[in-house]
């Protein structure tokens, strides 16, 4: 099953991507371990907001339709 990212998913990736990148360039490890955790969750965000946002769409979609029926 695919999914599309919605925007809100798409700024969750951008910041895990940004956080990455930060992590990347340290040089205390355990610092950048840190970074590549947070990246992690907000990669989990990216996913749930994604999810959430479909669904919302989907029953926003159902409510027109049932509306436009009657």
């Amino acid at each position: 099953m695919t999914f599309q990212i919605s925007q809100r998913g798409k700024e969750y990736l951008e910041t895990a991507q940004t956080l990455l990148r930060a992590a990347q360039t340290m040089t205390d490890r355990a610092i950048a371990s840190q970074l590549r955790t947070l990246a992690d969750d907000y990669q989990r965000r990216a996913e749930k907001a994604s999810h959430v946002d479909a669904a919302k769409a989907l029953a926003r979609s159902a409510k027109a339709e049932g509306e436009w029926r009657t």
